[in-house]
């Protein structure tokens, strides 16, 4: 199985999400989810201070195989995208809990963390 950390959340789409500690989380997507797709050669970042509904399209992953959807983990407005992605996308490939996030977002609730799933409901999601 891939990694998961077990200091994230996990939404059934695959983004994994850290708490931030200043009401900020970052996003990115999974090891499971970086695997499926392939070498990654271009990342559609989402709009800062655009407010995103959880489970709203927020931009797009574009592989050697596929384009797959990114989506917001939960009520919130973005903040800061990395775009150091416009120039070294397989970052996400790489180093996908790392230097390969992809975007952090205000949540409107931070309570609304323990909606995500927990590593090990993940790891069951992502195995089924």
């Amino acid at each position: 199985m891939s990694n998961i950390p077990d200091d994230l959340k996990y939404t059934k789409s695959h983004e994994w999400v850290r708490d931030n500690g200043n009401g900020t989380v970052t996003v990115g997507i999974t090891d499971h989810a970086q695997e499926l797709l392939g070498d990654i050669v271009f990342v559609e970042l989402p709009e800062i201070d655009t407010e995103y509904g959880a489970d709203d399209a927020t931009g797009v992953l574009e592989s050697v195989k596929a384009a797959s959807d990114m989506y917001a983990p939960l009520t919130g407005e973005v903040t800061e995208v990395n775009e150091a992605l416009d120039d070294a996308p397989e970052t996400v490939n790489t180093d996908p809990y790392g230097e390969g996030w992809i975007f952090t977002m205000k949540l409107d609730s931070m309570e609304d963390l323990g909606e995500l799933l927990t590593p090990e409901a993940y790891t069951e999601e992502a195995e089924a």
